[in-house]
């Protein structure tokens, strides 16, 4: 089975097109914060929520639980 991990940072603003262009399209008035990361990870959009800070280390595990281990420089000969 094939899966994407899609991770976003903190208040993150997630669009296509503005709040007006989007309620002028629909022609319907939308939440607002319905463009933020936070919202659409509840909606189940985005899996982790992660602070850049911790980004480096967040991804390091999601590749050790995935069995891919990056090669060491001193490897490479």
């Amino acid at each position: 089975m094939l899966r994407n991990i899609v991770i976003v940072e903190p208040n993150a603003y997630i669009a296509f097109s503005g709040k007006r262009v989007v309620e002028q399209t629909l022609k319907n008035t939308i939440p607002n914060n319905s463009q933020a990361a936070e919202y659409s990870f509840h909606k189940g959009l985005f899996d982790p929520i992660v602070p850049r800070n911790l980004l480096k280390d967040v991804m390091s595990e999601l590749f050790h639980l995935h069995d891919f281990f990056p090669l060491n420089q001193n490897s490479i000969k």
